[in-house]
This record gives C-alpha cells, sequence and structure tokens, in this order.
C-alpha cells in the first residue's frame, strides 16, 4: 500500500466547452464511463440506473431503455473488477491521516442514500464554510456513533460550490472497534488529540470538532438538543494558535437516530467505551438495533468567527478563550432551537 501527503483539494463545477459535462456536474467525479470516479464497488450499477433513467423517453419504452442502458455494462464491471482486484493486492493510496478517497468516493452512494431519502437532510448555510484554506467546524453532536460527521461532510460535499473533504475528530475508543475504525479513517476520521488538530489546520485542512466529546453523544433523551458543556475551550485555542476561523454548526436530527433510555455500566466496562447504550431498539433487536431511525435532519453552518486578527498569543488568554467558546455554543444552541421549530416533527 503507498502512501503519500496531499494538500487541501476543491473541486470545481463548471460546463466543458464542447458540453460534454453539463453546468453543475462535478468533472472530477465523473468518469469515462459515466458512473463515479473510484466507486468500483457501486459504479456498474449506478451507471446502468443513470443511463436507464436517461433512456427512458415519451417514445421509448421500458425494454428498449433496458436493452440500450445495458450496453455499457460489461466495460463497467470489468473495470470494477479490475479496481476491486487492485485493491486487494494493497494498490492504493491513502494521505498521513489515513484517508482513502478513492474508498470515501465508492461508499459516496451509500452516504447519499442516507442524506436524501433515509434522513431527508435540509442542509443551510454551507456556503459559509471556506472553499479553500484552514477553518475548523465545531458542531454539536449526538448519535452515539459519528452519523452527524459523515451527514456534514455529506453537505459539504454536496451543496457547496466548491466541495472538499473535511477532516473530523472522533474520541479514541472508536478507533478500537473492529472494521468501524478502518472505515472511520478512510473516509476522513482522525483521532482527537489538539496536536492532530493543529496539524491537520496547518495544513490547511477543513477540520471538524464536538466540543461536547462524549457528554454530547451520551446524553439521555430527555436531554437532546440541550448543549453539554464545551469543556474549558481547548477548540478556541486551537483555533486561535493557527489562526483559523470557527464555524459554528447546528444539527437536528441526530439527536433520534438512537434515543438512549438507558446505560449499561457493566457491558461497558467490558467492551472499553465509555458507556454502553440502551435505546428501544437495542440491544433487544440484536443487529437490526444498530440500524438508526429515520429522522428528519437539519443541518446549519453558521457566519463564521474570525480569530486570525487575535494572533497566536491570544490562546493563553483565558477570558477571551472563555468568551469565544460561549458565543460557539450560545451560536449553536440558538441555531439548533431554530431549526427545531422549522423542522416540525421527528420523523414526518
Amino acid at each position: 500500500m503507498s502512501t503519500e501527503t496531499r494538500g487541501p483539494r476543491t473541486r470545481s463545477k463548471r460546463a466543458a466547452p464542447d458540453g460534454g459535462v453539463s453546468p453543475g456536474t462535478d468533472q472530477s467525479r465523473v468518469g469515462s464511463s459515466g458512473a463515479p470516479r473510484g466507486s468500483f464497488a457501486f459504479g456498474p450499477a449506478i451507471g446502468f440506473l443513470r443511463r436507464l433513467r436517461g433512456a427512458l423517453g415519451p417514445r421509448v419504452d421500458l425494454p428498449q431503455a433496458f436493452a440500450e442502458a445495458t450496453l455499457a455494462l460489461p466495460r463497467e464491471v470489468r473495470e470494477a473488477i479490475d479496481a476491486g482486484r487492485r485493491r486487494l493486492a494493497g494498490d492504493y493510496q491513502e494521505d498521513e491521516w489515513g484517508f482513502d478517497e478513492e474508498f470515501a468516493e465508492a461508499v459516496r452512494p451509500f452516504f447519499d442514500f442516507l442524506y436524501d431519502a433515509w434522513w431527508r437532510v435540509e442542509a443551510k448555510g454551507v456556503s459559509n464554510v471556506p472553499s479553500h484554506g484552514r477553518a475548523l467546524l465545531a458542531s454539536n453532536h449526538a448519535g452515539i456513533l459519528p452519523w452527524d460527521a459523515t451527514m456534514i461532510s455529506t453537505a459539504i460535499l454536496r451543496e457547496h460550490p466548491l466541495p472538499r473533504y473535511p477532516r473530523f475528530l472522533v474520541l479514541n475508543w472508536a478507533f478500537e472497534l473492529p472494521y468501524v475504525s478502518v472505515l472511520i479513517r478512510k473516509v476522513g476520521g482522525v483521532v482527537a488529540s489538539p496536536y492532530n488538530a493543529m496539524r491537520l489546520l496547518e495544513q490547511d485542512e477543513l477540520v471538524a470538532v464536538f466540543p461536547e466529546g462524549v457528554k454530547g453523544t451520551g446524553k439521555h433523551f430527555r436531554d437532546r438538543y440541550r448543549l453539554q458543556r464545551f469543556g474549558r475551550g481547548g477548540f478556541v485555542e486551537i483555533a486561535l494558535r493557527t489562526g483559523s476561523p470557527i464555524v459554528p454548526v447546528a444539527v437536528v436530527g441526530s439527536e433520534e437516530i438512537y434515543p438512549k433510555i438507558g446505560e449499561a455500566p457493566l457491558l461497558a466496562r467490558a467492551v472499553g467505551a465509555p458507556f454502553f447504550p440502551i435505546t428501544p431498539t437495542f440491544p433487544a433487536l440484536g443487529p437490526l438495533g444498530v440500524v438508526p431511525l429515520p429522522s428528519k435532519w437539519r443541518i446549519e453552518f453558521c457566519d463564521p468567527i474570525e480569530t486570525a486578527h487575535y494572533g497566536p498569543d491570544a490562546a493563553e488568554n483565558r477570558s477571551l478563550v472563555f468568551e469565544l467558546s460561549e458565543r460557539v455554543r450560545d451560536t449553536i444552541q440558538q441555531t439548533l432551537y431554530e431549526n427545531l421549530v422549522e423542522r416540525g416533527s421527528a420523523f414526518l
């Protein structure tokens, strides 16, 4: 497996002079077959469905459209098999943090399904996320597993005029879970630590942090959408030291996907987790209980808070750190309340 260090990535959406790519198409994600580049697992199926939809028309019946859509399948299947063999042989690239862009592109259809159909996400203010350079996204946190991080990432990739992959900081214990830890790294997760956050920002990456930490993911359902303490404001210190703007992010919907009604401390100690949740479906339904409930989501990216003018030495000013931390917390809390009202019912 080869490893390389990559800088920040941006993708522009433009129309090709020859009309090959229509306005609004992300050309960097489209391969020669019309399927998303890098989708070695899903490319043939997605390409087939797109061609089938495009072939259907008032003068074209379903059998004819089906025949036309299958013409390119053999080539796409061969490409998918070749890509799978190559990856199994270890021929793929990761950056120094374990991020694998080809893998991230391959699982995008699954996240798109969750975004569009399962959680029906509505994103607002995505243009507040800087299109290049360092920035710190600070969000509320819930849902036990980091689904909120994946939906924040998907919102930026889907809605931003110049999409980029954010790196999100995840608690250490999540990286001890089999299979889950590999997936988290490959789609942009990084072990949460001030050192890692500062290095990513110094590399001009977009970094997402969750100041509530485990207190957010582990809170009882009755306390939903009530922000927990933001600790000592460590994320503000990091932003000040690196001159990174802070973008508060409010996520509505993640609190209902795993309604926590209790805990099992003995099981938590057995698996080395900070808590072991009991929900209406887990562990009663076994593996099925891990399936998140289809709540309706709203994600709002608030106005950035600039920090560069304070200078790095301002990180030692405890009153300023506390003031900025509370400003971010108050912004997120107020935005949560507003979006709860606008969303209405959690599941309808």
